[in-house]
């Protein structure tokens, strides 16, 4: 099949060209067919396998081929995206889909100025690719409007709900036309979004290329068995013996993953460190020289699980091992992108074996062991015990000490007061043992 069997128009098929595509993948082969009847999609399949390009080329046809006049503050599509670096992602992927159209996008997200986002918008646009935050700010302004949207689209539905806007994706929906095609695309569909979806979604036809929540069969998949204190040595000595092109590492926090990078600088290693707390355009910056490859190790929390879609990264690293099982398939998907090969090295210490259990149940296959290094722990390779992590959530409730305490002791000598009776007037007369009443 190629993308002439799916897409008629010639402008969008000299894009799809531009980029080097040659054939569509599963997901696109189903899906674009499937967008163009008009019909409400919910859309699952693994990353790397072409989801952006699955939705966003049968959008482009259809306001294309439909083209009218866009109206004051006014969008034609909207494109919702979990986190800033996915919203750019997307943005630079249609502008580059629709190259040859007049069609018009924008971007909204937080961190940027309002002043550009809401000049462009009195114009009206195309297609709006937005965050929640700040696009029900510029409703909240009056510098935005819904009610002329004709596609609705949310990606990376998941992630959506593991971010806690579900709340702001049912606020947005009553504020679009009922006549809106909607669309949900993501590369996990847990029971949570799909109960999303179809309270959006009228009914919705589900398209799926691969098993749920499944890893790329490209991956080599390598665990090493290593006591905690002996991480930051292990990576250390991996990296200076790894032949990579650009390596992703993971770590579950902000604090490990900026003192992770403070060691492996000591290392003379060329890593910088991806988080929440950097500044947006710091965090661009961070982005571009990984891209580049002027620095070609990047140690990062989950934001960039995904928001990171680059090629060429051929080396994942779960430094920490994520708690969900979905966060790991998430992860190791950064690699082996549209048909590569990758590899996905995973640490596991003591306190992370009922993590790496969950993670195997979930990926119905066994991780590689790698016994051949220095810090290899067969102790932690046969612990079946469960040794509590500190990132384990304690569902008993905080009891404090004094509530905790089943027996109470009297001071000494006050046994004989407690049964002592008052001799005088006990008004605005404090229980002092030194003073005496009447």
């Amino acid at each position: 099949m190629q993308f002439s069997d799916l897409i008629q128009n010639d402008k969008i098929l000299r894009a799809i060209s531009d980029c080097g595509f040659k054939k569509p993948t599963p997901i696109q082969a189903e899906a674009i067919p499937a967008i163009g009847t008009g019909r409400d999609i919910i859309g699952c399949a693994r990353t790397g396998t072409g989801k952006t390009a699955a939705f966003a080329l049968p959008l482009i046809q259809r306001l294309e081929d439909s083209w009218t006049a866009t109206r004051e503050i006014r969008a034609r599509s909207l494109i919702l995206s979990p986190t800033r670096e996915l919203a750019i992602q997307l943005a630079s992927t249609i502008k580059m889909f629709a190259a040859h159209t007049e069609l018009t996008t924008l971007l909204v997200h937080g961190g940027t100025e309002y002043e550009n986002q809401i000049m462009t918008l009195r114009e009206g646009v195309d297609i709006l690719i937005a965050t929640p935050g700040r696009m029900l700010d510029l409703i909240e302004r009056k510098a935005l409007s819904l009610d002329q949207v004709e596609v609705f689209v949310v990606d990376e539905a998941d992630r959506m709900l593991d971010m806690g806007f579900a709340p702001d994706i049912r606020k947005i929906a009553p504020m679009l036309p009922q006549t809106r095609q909607a669309l949900f695309f993501s590369a996990t569909m847990p029971r949570e979004a799909l109960s999303l979806a179809t309270g959006i979604l009228r009914k919705p036809m589900h398209i799926s290329s691969d098993p749920a929540s499944a890893a790329a069969e490209n991956i080599t998949k390598q665990l090493y068995y290593v006591e905690k204190n002996n991480k930051n040595v292990l990576l250390s000595w991996i990296l200076q013996r790894l032949e990579y092109e650009r390596v992703l590492i993971f770590c579950r926090t902000r604090r490990g993953a900026d003192r992770l990078t403070e060691s492996m600088k000591k290392q003379d290693l060329p890593v910088d460190v991806l988080h929440g707390e950097k500044e947006q355009s710091h965090r661009q910056d961070l982005l571009e020289a990984f891209k580049s490859g002027e620095t070609p190790i990047l140690i990062a929390t989950d934001l960039a699980a995904r928001g990171i879609d680059i090629e060429n990264i051929s080396h994942i690293i779960n430094f920490d091992l994520p708690n969900e099982t979905e966060t790991f398939v998430h992860r190791i998907g950064r690699t082996a992108r549209a048909g590569a090969s990758g590899i996905a090295i995973s640490f596991c210490d003591p306190t992370e074996k009922g993590y790496l259990r969950d993670i195997i149940t979930h990926l119905g296959e066994d991780l590689d062991i790698i016994e051949d290094h220095p810090f290899h722990s067969e102790q932690v390779a046969t612990y079946s015990g469960n040794v509590k992590s500190k990132h384990t959530p304690d569902k008993k409730k905080h009891v404090s000490k004094i509530r905790e305490q089943t027996t109470w002791r009297l001071a000494p000598g006050a046994a004989k007061k407690l049964h002592t009776k008052a001799t005088g007037p006990r008004k605005n007369v404090r229980n002092n043992p030194k003073r005496k009443q009447g």
